[in-house]
């Protein structure tokens, strides 16, 4: 489990809000890089799909935002990014070039289900009540995801699993 150095023991419902948050925040944002790395490498179906998870990451994460504000109004923020890292975002190295659309859809779902793998497990630490509702409210809003992925995946055309490396020039000698 890719593990935020929070205790999760003593995670607040606040906290818990924020952490859910800066993890949408998160994903947002290495959705977008790896968007931008596809468009350098000219491939827009992997690049289109990327934004669209983009946009997904960006509206949860306005949800939570939300729900945060309206019960703890600008209380600060005890939880920071530094706290966590690539719990649900997608590695950096995920990106090809030349990756088509059905391997940035692996790559969705595996964060995807990395995310899950967070929520459920982190409910075998969490002591606060509201937190445990929340995480299993947020793993079930994993797996919809998940499900979200699967079908873009059985609506794209078969036979578009390339390997991009394939594509990849070696070094010429200058």
């Amino acid at each position: 489990m890719a593990t935020p150095k929070v205790d999760l023991s003593r995670l607040s419902l606040k906290d818990a809000l924020d952490l859910a948050t800066l993890i949408e925040e998160e994903a947002h944002e290495r959705y977008l890089e790896l968007a931008d790395q596809m468009d350098k490498h000219r491939t827009p179906g992997a690049a289109k799909f990327f934004r669209f998870m983009a946009e997904n990451e960006a509206k949860h994460g306005a949800a939570l935002s939300a729900q945060r504000r309206a019960r703890f109004a600008d209380a600060p923020r005890d939880v920071t990014r530094a706290m966590l890292f690539d719990v649900e975002a997608p590695e950096y190295d995920a990106a090809r070039a030349f990756m088509t659309a059905r391997q940035a859809l692996g790559v969705a779902l595996r964060c995807e289900e990395k995310a899950y793998a967070f929520f459920t497990e982190a409910l075998a630490h969490v002591n606060d009540p509201q937190v445990k509702t929340l995480f299993d409210e947020l793993g079930a809003e994993e797996v919809s995801h998940q499900d979200l992925v699967r079908r873009e995946l059985a609506h794209l055309p078969p036979g578009e699993d390339r390997n991009g490396e394939a594509f990849v020039d070696d070094p010429n000698a200058q």
